[in-house]
């Protein structure tokens, strides 16, 4: 029951919006990595997940709000269920307890998807929390790749529940360097000028690596 709802879901997500993958930096292998992604809209991890080839999908968890998305048994339901989210409370910091469950999962080999910016924006690119940085020092073996998602926003805007259907893409970038010694503030603004370098690529197709259910 659980995967005919997820292959629905899925399929249904990119009827509206296509969901397409362009890999531009880095291609869809089975390494172990942290996707990390700007957030725009509740359509944000809906859209990176259809996008991602079945074979990586089911060894890649999203990190979603708990306040949201395990506020009723429907919403858990298609985090926890259909995505195969953990969900963490952002009430408090990004301390070491927000961050036990997704540390829990890299340690078993799993991949995660981060929503660095730890709430939606208007459009631009925030200010990043400390959690990718936290979790970039802990398993260092693990890539780093920015993800920038092209119209969420407008599929989905802030405080609206209405689904508006416009072709949104998913531009995976390479992966983020390794750097010996660097400290917490150099490290999130070289993560987020990462990511905001992708938004500027705008040219070119899509690529066709998005997965099947």
């Amino acid at each position: 029951m659980t995967a005919l709802c997820r292959y629905f879901l899925l399929g249904l997500v990119r009827l509206l919006v296509g969901a397409y993958a362009d890999w531009r930096g880095s291609p869809p292998l089975r390494r172990q990595r942290i996707y990390y992604a700007n957030h725009a809209s509740h359509f944000d991890t809906l859209v990176i997940v259809a996008a991602l080839p079945s074979s990586l999908r089911e060894e890649t968890h999203p990190v979603a709000a708990l306040d949201y998305w395990g506020a009723s048994r429907l919403r858990r339901f298609i985090a926890v269920d259909c995505l195969n989210a953990v969900l963490i409370d952002r009430s408090g910091s990004w301390g070491s307890h927000a961050l036990e469950a997704p540390s829990h999962l890299l340690a078993k080999g799993h991949s995660l998807i981060l929503f660095p910016e730890g709430t939606r924006g208007d459009g631009e690119i925030g200010p990043f929390k400390s959690g990718l940085y936290h979790l970039a020092r802990q398993f260092p073996a693990v890539e780093l790749l920015p993800v920038f998602l092209d119209n969420p926003r407008r599929v989905m805007p802030k405080g609206s529940f209405l689904i508006v259907p416009l072709i949104c893409t998913a531009r995976f970038g390479a992966a983020l360097a390794q750097v010996s010694n660097e400290d917490k503030t150099a490290f999130l603004a070289r993560a987020q000028g990462a990511l905001a370098a992708l938004s500027d690529a705008r040219d070119g197709r899509a690529g066709s690596a998005s997965g099947t259910p």
